[in-house]
């Protein structure tokens, strides 16, 4: 069966015809994931959600000649947030960094701070976790933040000043020499 074919049978419901048109596609798919996310673990997921998303829009496919484009492009879609939500919250994480330490060390030492400062977080009040993460993984501003939590602003800033000390006193980084 031609993939014109199996791509009207799949529109209908076939999951017999959707499989097999999957199958053709999977070892190309996956090769692409790779590259996006650089992990194999990422890289399957990708490919498991890029398959369930197109599943299910099977329909609106136009122009079934171009499926296995159609569905390339669905996971470079998916690869491509997910690598960004990735970079985002690398980058939220270093930036909590630098607002505990701004002198910390680069390097090999980073990764185990990364994971004892994640560890943290995520032992705070749920309160604090939420602005934490509004502010340094998704850099909202405190206005910002407030109006989504609609909470004063005040008090946001109190819970971030919390937050931030709490963080502090579980890293052991007071700011202070000791002396």
């Amino acid at each position: 069966m031609g993939n014109e074919l199996l791509v009207a049978a799949a529109r209908r419901g076939d999951d017999a015809a959707f499989y097999s048109l999957i199958t053709q596609h999977k070892e190309k798919m996956y090769r692409i994931a790779y590259s996006y996310l650089k992990n194999e673990t990422d890289a399957l997921e990708a490919v498991q959600e890029a398959t369930c998303r197109a599943y299910m829009q099977i329909r609106k496919l136009k122009e079934p000649e171009y499926f296995g484009s159609w569905l390339i492009r669905i996971l470079m879609n998916y690869c491509a947030d997910e690598a960004k939500r990735k970079t985002r919250r690398a980058d939220g994480q270093q930036a909590v960094a630098a607002a505990l330490d701004p002198h910390a060390a680069n390097g090999e030492s980073a990764l185990l701070e990364r994971v004892m400062l994640e560890s943290a977080v995520e032992q705070l009040d749920a309160n604090y976790q939420k602005v934490i993460q509004l502010k340094y993984y998704h850099d909202l501003t405190i206005t910002e933040i407030a109006r989504t939590l609609q909470k004063p602003e005040g008090t946001i800033k109190t819970w971030l000043h919390k937050a931030l000390g709490g963080l502090r006193q579980r890293l052991g980084k007071e700011g202070e020499p000791n002396g």
